[in-house]
């Protein structure tokens, strides 16, 4: 798990969010354990662990923690989680003033590697432009590595920055405070700072889920080539969003992919999320889409911005 390290260290050290787990060794440089001491899990270690007494099927997610980490205590990993969720909120509900401060309403845009989220922002990002002209829009993108999808962005026009996390599996709230600081300021020479932010999010359906980066909502975005279980798979992730955007429509002539179905799962883990079915290539939905983020938008970005508004609503309308 993300939050918490799997090192085997028996103090309670301090947690911050700049140097995470206060140990002084690595995540990656534990030492050598013999094979005998690593052959069998303690009895208490494996307390945490749930049998399926037909298949033997493993679920280490049975604990207090719902998860499990080699050597810790499910009460130290609650603990730890806490701890570092606490401050990452922290900073979450700064961003959200300072969203608020400047009219900005932030999504969330979460998926699975794939799942053509970049295409659709982009796509997204084109549409606004010829149907909200009035509508400012920037981007913060998280990969692991290189400037790809945020050099795919800046080429729509709309300022983008790319946030590398390098071995982290998500953006966090500071990292996005910092993102944000960089291109307000890069904006500050516009009389008008009002505008939608597009959070692009490491593609992984596991831990952005339990990440508040202070927007306004999660998007999951789930193309047809990817199985309609993955509500069912990975729950975390669609209970924590508001809505479910069903991408890549144009291929299911093509693909084993039952839509109905996909719908249901997500909605067996989350009743109130809202589904839309679109196409980035053939344009299917995205008004749909404009419309349900015409909704989201703040109180503040609403009242600047009632001409894009009614644009957007006019144009779904037609």
């Amino acid at each position: 798990m993300c939050v918490v390290c799997g090192c085997a260290d028996s103090g309670d050290k301090g947690v911050t969010m700049e140097g995470g787990a206060g140990h002084h060794h690595s995540h990656h440089g534990h030492a050598y354990m013999p094979a005998a001491r690593r052959a069998k899990p303690a009895r208490h270690e494996a307390a945490h662990v749930a049998v399926d007494a037909s298949s033997g099927d493993l679920h280490f997610g049975a604990g207090a923690a719902k998860v499990s980490v080699p050597g810790m205590s499910q009460a130290r990993a609650i603990r730890l989680e806490t701890d570092i969720l606490g401050e990452n909120d922290r900073v979450a509900a700064q961003n959200r003033e300072q969203f608020s401060a400047h009219g900005v309403t932030a999504l969330n845009l979460v998926s699975s590697p794939g799942s053509g989220k970049t295409t659709l922002l982009c796509a997204t990002i084109e549409a606004l432009k010829t149907r909200a002209p009035g509508l400012r829009v920037a981007v913060i993108e998280g990969d692991q590595q290189t400037s790809f999808d945020a050099d795919r962005i800046r080429a729509t026009g709309a300022p983008a920055l790319q946030i590398n996390t390098g071995k982290g599996c998500h953006l966090d709230a500071p990292m996005v405070a910092e993102a944000f600081a960089r291109l307000h300021r890069h904006d500050a020479g516009h009389g008008d700072s009002r505008s939608l932010l597009f959070i692009e999010n490491v593609g992984n359906l596991v831990c952005p889920a339990m990440w508040d980066l202070g927007e306004a909502a999660k998007v999951a975005i789930l193309s047809v080539t990817e199985g309609e279980d993955k509500p069912l798979k990975y729950p975390d992730m669609f209970a924590a969003s508001t809505l479910m955007l069903v991408n890549k429509i144009d291929l299911l002539p093509y693909v084993n992919f039952d839509v109905e179905r996909c719908i249901a799962f997500a909605r067996r883990v989350n009743p109130a999320i809202e589904v839309i079915r679109v196409s980035a290539t053939t344009g299917e939905g995205m008004g749909d889409w404009l419309a349900w983020m015409a909704s989201r938008l703040t109180s503040d970005a609403v009242a600047g911005l009632r001409a894009g508004l009614d644009d957007i609503v006019r144009s779904v309308a037609s």
